[in-house]
């Protein structure tokens, strides 16, 4: 079941890989989607705004705990590239102990902290309630988050992109019939939709821990490769933290922008709350395009095998480019349609802004492409610390264009945010790929 990706045609394997990863997003999205068109159908406009509120803080405290995972399974694809199966192991037994530790921790802070966060966001009044109602569990449902982000992460560093998306698939369909038993049957309110979702992570991330037991001895780990080392934490920790790092940085300018969002209006708010969540399906394909590359440079980097880390990146850019045009014209033609998955055709205010937002950003989707595929490349390759530095351009792109922009022109300067960020990391991401490689070539990894 695993994939050597250090051997054979690279766009071939980059697809391989990709196809899979896309088709797993696109449930994962499609069943938060799901969750939201329920919300708004069955609950409101009120309820959907106040989903849609959360989304910046959900991003980045999931964001940051997916981002950790992740890079806490980069050193897995080194010495799964390198051979060195004992060093793999020791890994991986020290990955369970701190990814442990911060499901539990993160779990616990976030929940006390709910309220005021939302409060410091100046969330309107009218939606803070249903908004609080959402966002509680999906805090208290963190370890499930970690449990299936962990070992899915395990599965690809491996080169199985396949399996996960499996699980997800069952996750996805279960998702949408507890939406539907939680919200219009029982009901739950808003809630339900957020038990939904964290039930049915955590049992996808059962049966990745299942499927590991029975398929992948690689992965099975003895009494002393669980025995913590400091040497191999360290490394993870050197990994992880830089990962959730820069995800949880592009969050905190997302919720800076989601500020002045919330203050423009609960109408506002409706309109991008729907457009996030197309853009969201759309974009998701970049996700994929970006974790096939993180695999990609950790076993080529540790096969010592550095000419196929540019023929990778060139092939994921192209199947990029060609992506983002294609979305480019769906969006165009058929965004008024998706956005009325979400509200009622009588909405034509909330629904010709969902098209504008739509548009503009699809319109930039390259750069935003370009994001994904040099940043996760130049973290598998063992460079996390770089990459965060591209979170922090974003950050500042969002933060200024709150501050400056949207004062001044309203909800055209929030559709813009986005592709403003994404041009400002890559200015920063694309040099520095240029410089990691240099000093590989130079020094090694």
């Amino acid at each position: 079941m695993t994939k050597d990706m250090t051997v054979g045609s690279p766009m071939k394997l980059v697809l391989g890989f990709t196809v899979p990863l896309m088709f797993g997003n696109l449930f994962q999205q499609f069943y938060s989607m799901v969750d939201t068109i329920i919300v708004g159908k069955f609950l409101g406009t009120g309820p959907l705004a106040a989903v849609g509120s959360t989304g910046s803080v959900t991003f980045l405290i999931l964001g940051f705990c997916m981002g950790v995972c992740t890079g806490f399974t980069i050193p897995v694809s080194q010495r799964f590239g390198s051979k060195d199966y004992g060093e793999l192991k020791r890994f991986v037994g020290n990955i369970i102990w701190l990814a442990g530790g911060f499901a539990v921790l993160f779990a616990v802070v976030t929940a006390l902290l709910c309220r005021p966060i939302l409060e410091a966001m100046a969330t309107p009044a009218d939606i803070i309630d249903d908004a609080y109602a959402y966002l509680m569990p999906i805090l208290v449902g963190i370890p499930a988050t970690v449990l299936y982000n962990t070992l899915s992460s395990l599965l690809r560093a491996l080169g199985d992109s396949k399996t996960p998306v499996v699980f997800l698939v069952m996750a996805s369909l279960l998702n949408i019939g507890l939406d539907l038993f939680l919200i219009v049957v029982i009901p739950l309110g808003v809630a339900g939709a957020a038990i939904a979702t964290v039930i049915s992570q955590g049992l996808s991330g059962l049966a990745c821990l299942v499927f590991i037991w029975k398929k992948f001895p690689l992965l099975h780990v003895s009494r002393d490769d669980l025995r913590p080392r400091l040497p191999h934490m360290r490394r993870l920790l050197a990994m992880g933290l830089p990962m959730g790092l820069q995800l949880s940085i592009t969050a905190i300018g997302s919720i800076i922008l989601q500020a002045s969002v919330n203050g423009l209006g609960s109408a506002v708010v409706a309109s991008t709350t729907a457009a996030s969540k197309i853009y969201m399906f759309f974009s998701c394909a970049f996700d994929a395009m970006g974790v096939t590359m993180s695999t990609w440079g950790g076993q080529n980097i540790g096969a010592k095998k550095l000419e196929r880390i540019g023929q990778g990146l060139r092939s994921c850019i192209l199947v990029g480019v060609v992506y983002s045009l294609l979305s480019l014209v769906v969006m165009a033609l058929f965004g008024k349609p998706l956005a009325l998955l979400f509200v009622d055709a009588g909405e034509t205010e909330i629904i010709d802004q969902a098209y504008q937002y739509l548009v503009i950003n699809a319109a930039c989707f390259i750069p935003l492409a370009g994001v994904n595929i040099f940043r996760l490349l130049i973290q598998g390759m063992g460079y996390s610390k770089v990459a965060v530095f591209a979170g922090v351009f974003k950050m500042v792109a969002r933060g200024a264009t709150r501050l400056f922009l949207v004062p001044a022109f309203g909800f055209l300067a929030a559709c813009f945010a986005g592709p403003i960020a994404w041009v400002m990391a890559d200015c920063f991401l694309i040099p520095a790929y240029v410089k990691v490689m240099k000093h590989v070539k130079q020094y090694g990894y």
